[in-house]
This record gives structure tokens, sequence and C-alpha cells, in this order.
């Protein structure tokens, strides 16, 4: 029976279903020798020597002297499919016999046994000679079948002694260049000095590295000294899995690279800075009484903490000169976790937000991002609290012409001052373009929409009463109700006992508020002062006669009805989409010199007034707050590209 109808039921492969399947590792050269330095890490060995030639054709060699395997653990292991290294082998590495009792502990890279097979990125056949318990066996791993991923086409055992692995291939494709593999891998693996990668028979020391910032002596104590480098490993690497400090005694590890030295973490090693740049503090005349049987970690003894406070104090000196790169990129994590509400903040708010970011992460550079981002959190909160209404009253309340006036005071503003005012100017625009484009409409809901508007923008009507003084107040909406009778239909605002200033009738809407003061002359009791009156035609609405006296007639009757604390000075503004050209549009009710005002307005002049008013002010208001060091932040966070909010 044919062999495939046999096995029918068995899944087929294509013949590079295995190179596709190791993704990058098959087309980068660079990644893929580096896999394969890392299991030989992870074999125990002290050093891996790669032999890249020069043209293709020729044979590119993976050479180590670690464990090795025999021919049942390379099935085993090598031949399984997604094999879990840490399942069988736990998490730390074996080394050959004759390195087991030096004490040396070393945590192993792999994890699902992808990397083994990186030699594909050079051709689909490779060969693989290793050596355990003197036994040596050659096996040649090919890609070319569709029955399985890949197969042993040919296995034999080799004569003589030997140790360690050889992993061979003629390059087809790929070819590497040696000196950008050996920058590459001395930056990956330079955290252990006990193992060394050479490329070509050479191999780069620390000082010969590529990423090598700076080189600085450490004094420790009186006697020891050491030796402190600093490395940018994105110069020669995209990534390596030990960051942080790496302490070398007598050229060998201890413990394992952390930012963690002693019980102080000198940074958040998830942040993009520690995970950029490695220290490695390489002494030679440290006792090694202060460290442990097992090299994992230092004793509690005043000669560690001697090294651990001199390397503490380096740190903090390099954390400063980096300063500017670990401030910029962690305060742009925390900000980009809270960039929704970061958005929402007015240009003020953004960049004192972004300054308190930065200058946080500069004075606590270990802070863990969690909680810097929580802290930027809070000050987002407490930023939406403010506003800069009250600046922006002193100016709406100069003369149009008060240019020496304006001047004088934005002279003595500071630049947060113009960036409060101009955020409040802002905020004022939005509301007279929504007014514009409601006013206009007939079927607009002035009690909802409109009315709430209008009185956010109370300014327009004077700048006298840009002021929060104005409020509802108890005796003055008694006696409205009381002149307006049945005719007030306030339970058909849905929200009425909350805006109390609002009276309802069939074919407007009315804000009556007022300011108190003290009557210091008679009674020393509190008396109305004055009282705005703003009734809102329906949208559509032309006023005409009729409307300017019936709004005479409620400030007659205010005035003459027993129930008002004093006698206020009364404005009464009647506003529609159109005025009865025929029509006198102000009047004056009383003859003494606080006359109360009847004035008829359209939505249209209050626009007008407004954007004359305050595109005045923003002309003459400089925009200094681009000087701030926070705006840059600002507009950056807001620039990045953002994952859309998905609609239910």
């Amino acid at each position: 029976m044919n062999k495939r109808l046999k096995n029918s039921t068995a899944p087929l492969f294509e013949e590079d279903y295995l190179i596709r399947d190791i993704g990058n590792l098959a087309n980068d050269s660079a990644a893929a020798l580096t896999e394969l330095v890392a299991n030989a890490f992870d074999a125990g060995a002290s050093v891996v020597n790669i032999i890249i030639p020069t043209i293709k054709q020729g044979t590119l060699a993976v050479v180590d002297d670690g464990h090795g395997m025999t021919s049942r653990l390379f099935h085993d292991r090598w031949m399984k499919m997604g094999y879990n290294r840490i399942k069988h082998q736990g998490p730390y590495v074996e080394f050959p016999k004759n390195r087991q009792n030096l004490g040396i502990k070393r945590r192993a890279y792999g994890r699902n046994g992808i990397g083994r097979h990186s030699l594909l990125c050079f051709a689909d056949e490779y060969v693989v000679e290793t050596w355990r318990d003197g036994q040596g066996t050659r096996f040649v791993i090919t890609t070319s079948e569709e029955d399985v991923p890949f197969r042993i086409q040919q296995e034999t055992k080799l004569e003589g002694v030997g140790g360690g692995t050889k992993l061979s291939v003629m390059v087809e494709r790929n070819l590497p260049d040696p000196d950008n593999v050996r920058e590459i891998l001395s930056a990956r693996f330079l955290h252990d000095p006990q193992f060394e990668v050479k490329v070509n028979g050479e191999s780069i020391t620390l000082a010969e590295l590529a990423g090598l910032i700076e080189r600085q002596e450490l004094k420790i104590g009186v006697a020891a000294t050491a030796e402190a480098f600093v490395i940018d490993t994105t110069k020669t690497a995209s990534s390596t899995k030990y960051q942080g400090i790496a302490i070398w005694v007598s050229n060998r590890l201890v413990g394992v690279p952390s930012w963690v030295v002693g019980n102080t973490m000198l940074l958040d090693g998830r942040s993009r800075f520690a995970k950029r740049y490695s220290i490695i503090v390489k002494t030679e005349n440290f006792s090694h009484e202060n460290i442990e049987q097992d090299w994992s970690r230092f004793k509690n003894t005043a000669d560690t903490h001697q090294l651990f406070a001199a390397i503490d104090e380096y740190v903090k000196v390099v954390i400063e000169k980096l300063s500017s790169n670990l401030v910029r990129e962690v305060s742009e994590d925390a900000l980009v976790r809270n960039r929704n509400d970061f958005e929402g903040l007015s240009t003020l708010a953004r960049i004192e937000v972004a300054q308190f970011t930065e200058e946080l992460v500069k004075r606590t550079p270990s802070i863990q991002s969690d909680v810097l981002a929580l802290a930027v959190q809070a000050v987002i909160n407490l930023e939406k609290t403010r506003n800069g209404a009250s600046l922006l009253e002193k100016l709406t309340k100069l003369d149009d012409e008060d240019v020496t006036g304006l001047d004088r005071l934005l002279s003595e503003w500071s630049v947060r001052d113009a960036c409060s005012v101009l955020d409040e100017i802002d905020r004022r625009l939005e509301v007279i373009a929504a007014i514009e484009k409601l006013s206009g409409d007939p079927n607009a809901d002035e009690v909802h929409t409109l009315h709430p508007l209008i009185t956010q923008a109370r300014w327009v009507f004077g700048p006298e009463f840009d002021s929060p003084e104005y409020s509802s107040n108890i005796s003055l909406k008694n006696a409205v109700e009381k002149i307006f009778g049945q005719e007030t239909e306030s339970q058909a605002f849905a929200n009425h006992l909350r805006r109390p200033d609002l009276m309802i009738r069939s074919d407007s809407t009315f804000s009556v508020v007022a300011t108190d003061e003290i009557d210091t002359e008679e009674s020393d009791l509190t008396r109305i002062r004055d009282v705005l009156i703003i009734e809102l035609k329906r949208g559509g609405f032309t006023v005409t006669r009729k409307e300017m006296d019936q709004a005479t007639g409620y400030i007659e009757d205010i005035l003459s009805c027993g129930l008002v604390d004093g006698a206020p000075s009364i404005r009464a503004f009647v506003v529609g989409h159109k005025l009865d050209p025929k029509m006198q549009t102000k009047r004056t009710v009383g003859n003494d010199k606080d006359a109360s005002v009847v004035q008829a307005v359209t939505f249209g002049q209050l626009v007008r007034t407004a954007n004359k008013r305050l595109f005045k002010l923003k002309e003459r208001i400089p925009a200094k707050y681009e000087q701030l060091t926070g705006n840059e932040l600002a507009t950056k966070i807001l620039q990045l590209p953002k994952q859309a909010i998905l609609i239910q």
C-alpha cells in the first residue's frame, strides 16, 4: 500500500514549515546566532566560538564546551517539538562534570526549544556533533520532508575523545558580518565574565564595546577598588535578558544582575531606561569572605555595605548624567498610561502635569512605574478643578480702549497666569460657538441647552456681570413667582430644583439672579444690590415693543412688590433671534443714578460682542506657555497614536 495512503489521517507539512515557524530567526543572522549562543550558555559552556566564512557555500560553525548530549538526550530534547526546558531541566543551568564543583549558579535562557533550529537561517539542512560521558554522536538534520517538520537524515557515532557541541551548516543564504555579530553577542552576554563569546577567534572586552558610555574607577572603603562600566545595550543589541547592575568579583558574577543593590532599589527595572542601560562593576581585590559560598549573593558585612554604598553613589551620578533620557522616557510612559484624562485637560494643565511628572522622576528615579502613574492620575484630577476665570474677570472689567491698563496688568502676570487666561478664553469661545449654532434653530430647547450656555456667558452682557457673586436669591425668587403668578411652569424643567434662578413660561425662559451686600448705613442686614434678568425667547423669535413693555413691567413690579430686600438696580435683557426695527431697544426705568435698564438684544449681537472682546484679549495675551519645559512633552503625548475605543 502506498505510504501516503496508509498514513492519510496524519498531517502533512510544507518543506519550509519549520523555517516559517521560527519566525524572525529564519532571516536575521544575528538573532539566529544569538539563540545558538544562548543554548551554549544553557549547556553550561564557558566559551563559544563562532566561525563565519567569508563567502557563501562556506561552513559556519558554533562550537561550545558545554555538557553536550548523548544520543538518547538528543532524541528526547532536540527532536521534540516545543520542548519545555523548564519542565524537564529546571530554571538553572547544568554544567559539565569538570565545572560542577566550582559553585557556579547560572539561570538559563531557554524556554520553548525554538532557538535550537536557528541554523535554518542559513540553509535547509544542518549538522550537530555532540559529546557527553565520553561518547560522541553526529546528526544530520533536514527539513525536506512532507510527513514531518524535520527529521534526522543520518546518525553516526564519533570516534576519539571530544567534549561539548558543534553545530555546522553550509551557508546558502543570510551570510552574517563577523564584526557586527561580535558586537551584538558581546553586549547580549556581557553580564557573565565566565562566559566568553568569540567570533572567528576574537572577542570584545568591556572597554571595547560600541555601547560603552563611560568607565569610572570606584573607591571601596580603605583598601579595595572597583571599575564601573556603563553600557547602552541598544547600540549593540536590541534586547538583553539580564538588566541592571552586574557585580564581578575576581572575574566572576555574584548573584544575578539587578537594579536592586542590597535592600535599595535604584531604578524600576520595568522602565525603558532600566531596560536600555546596564552597569558592570568589576573588582579584583574585594575579599571573597564577603560572598556566600555558592556565589549567589553577598554576605551582610561592613565591607559589603561599603561596596553597595559606592555603587549606590555612582549609579545616582550616572542617572543624573543621563537624566534627560531617563526623565523623558519614564515620564512619557506615565503620561501615556493616563492619556485619555491627560488629553481632556487644558493647555496649561497639561503642561503643569507634564512638569510635575518630570520633576518627580528627577527627584525619585527609582519610583515604580505603577506608583508614578497613580501620582500622575491624582495630579490630573486636581488640575481638572482649576480655571482662569478669576484672572479673566480682571481683564473683562477693563475698558476696551484701555490699552495702557491692559499692558500694565499683563506685565504683572506670570507665564502661568497668561496660560490660565488663555485656557479660560478658549473655554468661553467654545460656549459662544455653541450659542451661535443653537440660537437660530427654532427647534432648540432653550431650557436645557441655550439657557445653561447663556448662564455660563453672563459676561457678554457686560463686564460687571462677570462675577460669581450673581446667584439665586430666595426673596427675589418669591417676588418673581408672585409677579408671574400662574404663568410660570417650573415643573416642566426636570432640574428646576437645581436651577432656582430659572422661570419657565410658554414662550420664553427667564434667569433671575442677584448680588447681595450688607446695609451698613441703616440695618446691618443683607440686602439685594443688583439684579440681572435674562429673558430668552424661543429660537427664531422677533422681539417687539410688547416684549419691551413686559420687561419694563417686571422691573416696576419687582421694585414695588414689597418682597425684595432693599432697592436694587435692575438690568433686564430680552434676547431673541431678531429685533423689531420700529422699537427703541433700550429703556430706563426710574430717574435717579441707580435707574434700572431694559435692553433688547439678539443672539447674534451677543456672539459678535463676545468674539470681539475675547479675540482682542487673546491677541493681546502672549502665548508664552510654549517656553515651559513640559509643553514639548505634553504635545508629544497628544500626538502619539493610540488604540481606538471599541463601541459595545
